[in-house]
């Protein structure tokens, strides 16, 4: 039997804590967002926090939430599906040229990655005229939006379509890795950019502005917790969708999976470049509804990825530090989740304040990367120690394979 690794938390007003975080540093932020989460009503049995647990909009980033008779938009967040894809190729490192700073190219060449233009027409991370492809998986996508906006124009984003199959900024990446055998892999991390954050942010205003209608507000220890009751018109509208942005970033994964591929078959074009049956794509920003301890519930994971029983996921580490394809291991104390990366230990400030640029570039030796000093919030220092991050989890995930990344592409 697999011994459990989580710390029990007893929280005298509200509902009971497990929190797989021994032998991780968590801030006392997080620890205080944790209970005010763990006090609402509708919680349902405990609140679980994974090892890269950190502190959040109204929830922490990194717990799982399971519910009866509602939800909170702000635990879920605003980068609504936002989560990991990864392939394993037939390639091996001796297919790799010595310089790899043309792959990079490549790869940013045919992914639009960034912002500019305060997200404007002349933003260089949104599409100006549609790819084949972005416009295909656009059309089976235009009437559900088309739904949504006859109901909550207020929740459309002008960057819908122009989206589709770009990369975001932040710690959003693509990566070309090598694992254990030295076999490549592609892996990236973005989730339904603009689109997704409006909805998110519209249906938590209107959560807010219920808890004011109905004098709710005053009682609840963080505002950002407001929530929407199960059966109102306003929660079917937002779980309507959510599950619409949650498919708009598989399919954005998957678009720009296609595109990266494509662009390291363009310098490689003496090889033959495929994929293996391994292939994972998870979201680790979203809700959805399972059952739990016998009963159906509503699980928000923000910051968090599903693990049930033999089921794979992506846990990923940073500039610099490896990543892992897990099998999960089905844990009940955990709804059936783990950690979705290391989790942050510094805030982007901090990180910018602390890091120099020199120890930035030290830690990415070896990698073709962004080595200059807009990336140094997501330099591998702001970030938790990822090997202590996954030995506080044994008891929820196995390691399949464990990846190191030679190129990163960021925004």
């Amino acid at each position: 039997m697999t011994k459990v690794n989580f710390e029990y938390m007893a929280h005298k007003s509200g509902h009971p804590i497990k929190a797989w975080i021994k032998g991780v540093d968590v801030g006392e932020e997080a620890i205080a967002q944790l209970k005010n989460v763990a006090s609402l009503p509708f919680i349902y049995k405990h609140v679980a926090a994974m090892p890269d647990v950190h502190w959040g909009r109204g929830a922490t980033i990194g717990s799982v939430i399971a519910t009866k008779g509602a939800v909170v938009p702000a635990a879920v967040g605003v980068d609504l599906g936002c989560g990991m894809m990864a392939l394993q190729t037939t390639l091996t490192a001796n297919d790799l040229p010595d310089n790899l700073d043309a792959m990079r190219s490549a790869i940013e060449s045919v992914v639009p990655h960034g912002r500019t233009d305060n997200g404007g027409r002349g933003d260089r991370g949104a599409w100006h005229d549609l790819p084949e492809i972005v416009s295909t998986f656009w059309k089976g996508f235009e009437s559900r939006y088309q739904l949504i906006e006859s109901k909550h124009p207020k929740a459309i984003s002008k960057n819908n379509a122009r989206h589709l199959g770009t990369l975001g900024t932040g710690n959003h990446f693509i990566e070309v890795c090598l694992d254990e055998c030295d076999r490549i892999w592609v892996m990236l991390h973005s989730g339904s950019r603009g689109l997704g954050n409006r909805i998110g942010s519209y249906f938590i205003r209107k959560a807010k502005q219920e808890m004011e209608r109905y004098f709710i507000d005053q009682f609840l220890p963080d505002k950002d917790l407001a929530y929407l009751v199960e059966h109102s018109e306003l929660f079917d509208d937002y779980v309507e969708a959510v599950a619409f942005a949650q498919d708009f970033a598989l399919a954005n994964r998957k678009v720009m999976m296609k595109r990266t591929l494509e662009a390291i078959r363009s310098v490689l074009p003496e090889l033959e470049v495929s994929v293996t049956e391994m292939a994972v794509n998870c979201h680790h920003n979203y809700i959805r509804r399972e059952n739990h301890y016998g009963n159906n519930v509503w699980v928000t994971r923000k910051g968090a990825v599903s693990a049930r029983e033999d089921e794979l996921g992506i846990i990923p580490g940073s500039m610099g530090t490896a990543s892992y394809i897990v099998k999960g291991k089905g844990s009940k104390d955990s709804f059936c989740s783990c950690s979705h990366g290391a989790g942050r230990r510094m805030s982007r400030g901090q990180a910018r304040r602390e890091i120099t640029l020199e120890q930035h570039q030290a830690a990415l030796k070896g990698i073709s990367a962004r080595l200059d000093s807009e990336v140094l919030d997501e330099s591998p220092a702001a970030y938790k120690d990822i090997d202590q991050v996954m030995a506080a989890q044994t008891d929820l995930v196995d390691v399949v394979h464990s990846l190191r990344q030679v190129v990163n592409v960021k925004g």
